[in-house]
């Protein structure tokens, strides 16, 4: 089946994704798995200003990024959380944002618990907790969530931390145990997000789509992933279901390749959409916990002179 995505291409010859360069894949897999971080703290990069980025500071998210798609960012609150968010993430290249119907007007999505009316019933709006997805899995290829910024404005009294895993690696992983296991995920068809109904009728079509893709606009590789068992629809290929349950095991195994952090006031998380989860929370009732999301339709790609 072809479902005519453009983000959703094949491998070009010579790509370490594809399975016609043997070399290609082998020398990739050496330089990802020397590259990857051995902690969480290898991840953390100390920010003077992030108003004004250093170009040492600048670099060295990017390299994170670079190497393991992606970075923590700490340093001290001030001013307006948003403005500090989208200043950094502007240096980083981080311009276009998307604007999802449950964002604030300028963009920017406030996870916190809500009682609002078409908010409190979705899961980033509570204190439960989130399994493991990457951001826009429901998005046509033109919405494609290519990077994304998560600024921690006030952490919870207790819980709220992530797991993250950079989808190169995930990728990595599953091809190592079997490479019709991510032959499976890059079909066109993989995974389907059915269409959601509100009381106009449609408010969203079904979304078939691969799981692992090439991004046709800039080469890299792509994961586009949920593990709820809601409001998805794997294919019923024997392959596709080996695969997903391979997926399903891997994100389930305790693994150094998996990194646990818990922000407070002042850190932030970008990256280059890569998995993540949420852990329940208990808040402060004084000071409930705030984490301002916004997401992009960039990579993460510091210009030369982003000011």
């Amino acid at each position: 089946m072809t479902t005519g995505l453009d983000t959703a291409r094949q491998p070009a010859a010579g790509s370490p994704f594809g399975f016609g360069d043997e070399r290609a894949w082998r020398d990739w897999r050496a330089r990802k798995l020397g590259r990857s971080p051995a902690g969480v703290a290898d991840l953390v990069v100390e920010v003077a200003d992030p108003l004004a980025l250093t170009p040492a500071e600048r670099e060295a998210i990017a390299r994170r990024c670079r190497d393991a798609n992606m970075a923590i960012y700490a340093t001290r609150p001030r001013g307006d959380p948003k403005v500090l968010a989208r200043e950094l993430g502007a240096q980083l290249g981080l311009r276009r944002l998307d604007r999802n119907w449950l964002a604030d007007d300028d963009g920017f999505s406030r996870s916190e618990v809500s009682g609002e009316a078409g908010r409190g019933e979705y899961i980033p709006y509570t204190d439960r907790p989130i399994r493991w997805h990457t951001d826009g899995y429901y998005h046509t290829p033109e919405r494609t969530i290519r990077a994304m910024v998560l600024h921690c404005a006030a952490p919870a009294a207790q819980g709220g931390e992530n797991a993250l895993m950079d989808p190169e690696i995930a990728y990595l992983a599953l091809r190592d145990e079997d490479p019709a296991h991510v032959r499976s995920l890059m079909r066109d068809d993989a995974m389907t997000i059915p269409e959601r109904r509100d009381e106009q009728g449609v408010a969203r079509p079904a979304r078939p789509g691969p799981v692992f893709s090439i991004d046709a606009r800039t080469g890299h590789l792509h994961l586009r992933y949920t593990a709820r068992t809601r409001s998805i629809e794997w294919n019923a290929d024997a392959g596709v279901r080996a695969a997903v349950a391979a997926f399903e095991r891997l994100l389930a195994t305790p693994s150094p390749d998996i990194l646990r952090a818990r922000l407070d006031a002042g850190m932030g998380i970008v990256c280059n959409n890569v998995l993540h989860d949420r852990s329940a929370f208990v808040d402060d009732p004084e000071r409930p916990r705030l984490v301002l999301r916004a997401r992009y339709h960039d990579r993460v790609d510091p210009p030369s002179d982003p000011r």
